[in-house]
């Protein structure tokens, strides 16, 4: 069986537009769901759980995402130029977006709670009944939804970056997982019954396929905490929410910075689904070998340099052909393009597309 690949440009290919990560700029990419067998949605459950997808999701076409910056009321939002956004979030942290570091920072000076210890006269869960889920969630459907598009929701912070966030960074917080763990684990647990609530009233109102859950646990040199702190402090909560949110059919999706090599295992006994994680640090392909349909990534082109000239279109189509084989076999791969090239882009959708819908429809015996 082989699928079509379709020239730049080429005439009679219809089109559709996509707006590339952390920019409003949209490109024209070709429209690749004419013929599709079942929707995006469903294959990305599919992909998600290694049971037959149709084609390897691509992010682009595949997904309409919702940032949790989307999800606050206007009044929450500080506009301070066409590139920075300051905000408040709803636990009275205060941010502001980087471009250059690709998402919102703490605004120095921040700091809520010095001692967490402290956390139940201090933090201030949120009112979720204060929040305007109607009107939002009517606005969006009206005038955004893309029905034609998996909807993935990120949900902002999990347990260790909401931490940082009220303590006013990594050092305080990383020091409070030392000397007062059970504060930290009771704080956990709090936060954890919010997220859920939280998650339920999102549910509610927007047909979610995929939730976004935020927790760097390392940098690039290494995790910020060890397997034990993981185990005692941190994984009862996290299973608890990430088992919430697959028993509604719900793909959990689990962004981590860092090196964080060590807790792949946790990942996978928490059921996380699919690894938004940095490959420069984390070897693909050997987690890919050693855990096989365990768990699944989001991952890019492997080999390509974003940072470096274009290659060639036939260097390009191996290097998606590689990458494929070695990441989406049976499943368990979309993929996360990052390219600016309106050309590269178009090229390498069409060759995702038509080489892993052959590839899957191969191992199916088709």
């Amino acid at each position: 069986m082989t699928f079509p690949r379709y020239e730049y440009k080429q005439t009679g290919v219809p089109t559709t537009k996509a707006r590339l990560p952390f920019s409003d700029v949209e490109v024209s990419l070709p429209k690749l769901d004419l013929d599709r067998p079942c929707s995006a949605a469903e294959n990305l459950k599919r992909a998600a759980r290694h049971d037959n997808p149709y084609w390897a999701p691509i992010g682009l076409l595949d997904l309409q995402s919702i940032n949790p910056t989307d999800l606050l009321s206007e009044t929450a939002k500080v506009q301070s130029s066409p590139v920075n956004v300051r905000f408040t979030d709803w636990f009275g942290a205060d941010w502001t977006f980087v471009a250059s570091a690709g998402g919102p920072m703490l605004t120095p000076g921040t700091q809520i709670m010095a001692d967490i210890t402290e956390w139940e006269r201090v933090v201030k869960f949120p009112d979720l009944n204060n929040w305007d889920f109607d009107g939002q969630a009517e606005a969006f459907m009206k005038n955004s939804h893309n029905p034609e598009r998996a909807l993935e929701i990120d949900i902002g912070l999990g347990c260790t970056e909401r931490l940082v966030s009220l303590m006013g960074g990594y050092e305080d917080a990383l020091y409070s997982l030392v000397v007062e763990p059970e504060a930290c684990a009771d704080f956990f647990e709090r936060f954890i019954d919010w997220e859920i609530a939280h998650f339920d009233k999102l549910l509610e109102h927007y047909p979610i396929t995929m939730l976004n859950y935020h927790d760097d646990w390392g940098n690039e040199k290494d995790a910020f905490f060890s397997p034990d702190t993981l185990e005692n402090l941190l994984y009862s909560p996290t299973k608890r929410f990430f088992a919430h949110v697959r028993s509604k059919d719900v793909i959990v999706q689990h962004h981590s910075c860092g090196n964080i090599n060590r807790f792949i295992p946790h990942m996978i006994e928490l059921g996380v689904d699919f690894m938004q994680i940095q490959r420069r640090v984390v070897d693909f392909p050997k987690v890919k070998e050693q855990y096989g349909g365990q768990i699944g990534f989001c991952g890019g082109i492997e080999g390509l340099d974003i940072t470096a000239a274009p290659p060639e279109k036939e260097q390009l189509t191996e290097m998606i052909r590689h990458t494929l084989e070695v990441l989406g076999k049976n499943g368990g791969l979309y993929m996360g393009l990052f390219m600016t090239d309106e050309e590269l882009l178009w090229n390498a959708v069409s060759e995702i597309y038509a080489y892993s819908s052959e590839m899957y429809a191969a191992e199916r015996g088709e």
